[in-house]
């Protein structure tokens, strides 16, 4: 895949390890289907000739194994953007508010890391800027694996808290908003120019957690790239090498990102959408009090169960989503 201005493409196409991969996530499922699918049938006719009450009950189970395999495929139909099957890149930023905002930004934070725990992807925290008394100010989390980035592009947008503030003396209801963001992360299949001129590095002492030799060294790093005022920052690692090899990792993405949506109409639109996300333009809502709801605007999908929702699980509302808007999903 390709973007203007960062790789050539004057090259003859070449099918390489990683396309022929892709390729047999697609084919190996749907042959194994069909040919399930094709033996079950056989004995379908087979109990048919010959009625058999143990044999009936293997096929009623492998009915319902096959439909579950089937609504699979079909959801991982609806992942055919060409950055789908990328790991990916989450940000999360408290609205206004202080500490409220900026815990609920910790919750989201939480809620993403175990929803990704449960599906097999890694996560690391590439970057994350501590509250003053609670919650985060900023956090960065690659989640890592297969087709991390087609479901978490459902998670783009605002997302809005109601509940009883536990900062707040008197008990009183707060709204609380949380903005989340997600890139593909770029592999070194992806050819971009990344000139050193062009980029500006700063060191500075880490802020978070990690031991003594963290904050007494400039170890963290934060990467300004020139011309287009991308600006990223990693400081999760005790040395410096290992920061900026991290920086340089999200600005490549930031920057592959960038490229994509300048070729891509849908995609300059994605980034509009973006710029354009005010706090009244809330994607979901999570109501602690009077009542517990969270509820999908887009999809209309609504769940009463708000703490297993902020336990991680979240499966339902992207599936609803990615059924829902399919291909057009970005």
């Amino acid at each position: 895949m390709s973007a203007p201005g960062f790789w050539d493409n004057s090259e003859q196409a070449r099918v390489t390890v990683e396309e022929i991969r892709q390729l047999k996530r697609w084919t190996e499922p749907h042959a194994l289907l069909t040919s399930r699918t094709r033996e079950a049938l056989e004995l379908v006719q087979l109990n048919a000739d010959e009625p058999d009450e143990e044999l009936q009950r293997g096929l009623v189970e492998e009915a319902e194994q096959l439909l579950a395999a089937l609504e699979q495929l079909e959801l991982q139909n609806m992942l055919q953007g060409p950055d789908d099957v990328r790991s990916a890149l989450l940000t999360i930023h408290p609205g206004a508010g202080g500490t409220e905002s900026q815990d609920w930004a910790e919750m989201l934070m939480r809620m993403y890391t175990r929803w990704a725990e449960r599906q097999g992807f890694g996560v690391k925290v590439l970057d994350l800027l501590a509250g003053d008394e609670a919650g985060i100010k900023s956090v960065s989390i690659e989640i890592s694996g297969d087709y991390a980035y087609g479901y978490l592009k459902a998670e783009k947008g605002v997302h809005r808290l109601v509940r009883i503030s536990p900062f707040d003396a008197q008990s009183r209801r707060h709204t609380s908003f949380a903005s989340v963001f997600v890139y593909p992360v770029v592999d070194n299949s992806v050819e971009i120019e990344l000139r050193e001129e062009d980029i500006e590095m700063e060191v500075f002492r880490a802020s978070g957690a990690g031991g003594q030799h963290v904050n007494k060294t400039s170890s963290a790093v934060r990467l300004r790239h020139a011309p287009s005022g991308i600006v990223v920052s990693c400081q999760q690692e005790r040395s410096q090498f290992k920061n900026r090899a991290t920086a340089m990792k999200m600005l490549k993405a930031a920057l592959y990102q960038r490229a994509i949506e300048e070729r891509d109409k849908a995609r300059a639109e994605l980034e509009s959408s973006k710029t354009e996300i005010s706090w009244g333009n809330q994607i979901r809502s999570y109501i602690f009090q009077p009542y517990t709801m969270v509820n999908d605007h887009r999809t209309e999908m609504k769940v009463s169960d708000v703490r297993s929702v902020m336990d991680g699980d979240i499966t339902a509302f992207i599936e609803t989503f990615l059924k829902k808007f399919g291909s057009r999903a970005a």
